[in-house]
């Protein structure tokens, strides 16, 4: 679909591609981690996959899931699919922290926390989270190339 964003462009850093999928970084200053699982063909629905599809797309958001709880640690691991904004088949997985912006509500609420008011411990909690980006990168990287052998 030409006007479909996700159609046109990767939707983030691209951090793994197959020929189904990609996984892509969305690169959020709030959120370092959060990642999607963008199927390519331009769907709606998950109903809309065949059996085959519908696993192997879930196989990569549960991927995602356990490398985030392995290298991140965060508090909880939020999945989500909407497609109100964009109708095109993806699923978001955002490691969630205790004090982050929006906790506990979804982030895509009003935010708890002004920007500039955050305690200084969200704040270490950010840097560390940051640092470790590199290393979830490349795990995330080896699951989903396991996943293509399974």
């Amino acid at each position: 679909d030409p006007n479909c964003p996700l159609c046109r462009e990767d939707g983030g850093i691209v951090l793994w591609r197959g020929p189904h999928l990609r996984i892509i970084d969305v690169n959020d200053a709030d959120y370092p981690g959060f990642t999607r699982v963008i199927w390519h063909g331009h769907l709606p629905e998950m109903t809309n996959l065949s059996n085959h599809g519908r696993d192997l797309i879930m196989r990569a958001v549960y991927a995602v899931e356990q490398v985030q709880r392995e290298i991140l640690a965060p508090d909880k691991v939020n999945l989500a699919s909407l497609g109100n904004m964009v109708p095109h088949l993806h699923w978001h997985v955002i490691p969630r922290w205790q004090g982050d912006r929006h906790y506990p509500d979804a982030i895509w609420a009003p935010p708890r926390v002004a920007p500039g008011t955050e305690s200084p411990q969200w704040l270490a909690r950010q840097a560390q989270t940051r640092q470790l980006l590199p290393r979830y990168h490349n795990r995330l990287i080896e699951a989903m190339d396991a996943l293509l052998w399974h």
